[in-house]
């Protein structure tokens, strides 16, 4: 038996930008920093930030883009794949991302541009799994992310899609 599960909290790095497959089939990518905050060998208190590539299919991915903004906290469920390719010199190289199967909008409405649709209840999106229960509304990490106001028209729950 094996398993292959990833659970993320964490914030968006850049807006997500999707393109669509030969096929029609949307596609989007971004990227989530997660942080740990650990003492090091002298007592002090340090931060690390962790980068992920996520990659998002489908329907999900559309309404990615439409939710989704650099900044916004979000839960992400899915799995880690790897991707092998040659750079430019004809090196072999490998390189790991997460292919989300559930993601949920966090934060309230002044967190990121997309948040106003993640409210304080939080707003989820599935691949036919089940949500997380439970809420969002609670701060993840303390790394810089945009305030609220004048960022575009307010989204209600009623407008949410999902």
């Amino acid at each position: 038996m094996s398993v292959n599960k990833v659970i993320l909290v964490g914030r968006l790095g850049r807006d997500p930008e999707t393109r669509f497959t030969g096929g029609g089939q949307a596609v989007a990518n971004f990227s989530v920093a997660t942080d740990e905050t650990y003492k090091d060998k002298n007592g002090e208190r340090q931060k690390r930030t962790e980068w992920h590539k996520i990659v998002v299919w489908g329907k999900q991915a559309e309404i990615a883009q439409q939710y989704l903004k650099k900044g916004s906290l979000i839960f992400i469920e899915g799995r880690i794949q790897s991707r092998e390719w040659q750079d430019k010199e004809g090196q072999k190289r490998t390189s790991f991302e997460i292919v989300a199967t559930n993601f949920r909008m966090l934060g309230g409405r002044g967190d990121g541009a997309g948040a106003g649709a993640g409210a304080s209840r939080g707003a989820a999106v599935s691949g036919g799994h089940d949500d997380l229960e439970g809420g969002g509304g609670d701060d993840f990490g303390g790394g810089a992310h945009p305030g609220g106001g004048g960022a575009g028209p307010e989204i209600s729950d009623e407008d949410i899609p999902f």
